[in-house]
């Protein structure tokens, strides 16, 4: 079973990889002031999109929500595409 990385790793991580906070966020269709508050741990990550960053980002082990209740239709569909799941 994989590891899970701290917040300071999760950071360390996309240093290593040569990409911004910003950056990562846009490629992942999230707002990157959502991904700072995940990675400064303010955020408890339990449903929703600071659910999906965290399991993105290797912090928390879990499926994508894709729910329609949960995720508004754009952020939905990125999350369908990181699971696999036709959209």
């Amino acid at each position: 079973m994989t590891k899970l990385r701290t917040p300071e790793e999760a950071r360390a991580w996309l240093d290593y990889q040569g990409i911004t906070i910003a950056q990562w966020a846009r490629e992942h269709g999230v707002h990157d002031s959502l991904v700072r508050e995940v990675l400064a741990g303010r955020k408890k990550c339990l449903r929703g999109m600071s659910h999906n960053i965290a399991v993105l980002l290797g912090m928390k082990r879990g499926q994508l929500t894709t729910r329609p209740a949960r995720v508004a239709p754009a952020q939905r569909a990125m999350a369908a595409r990181h699971a696999g799941v036709p959209a």
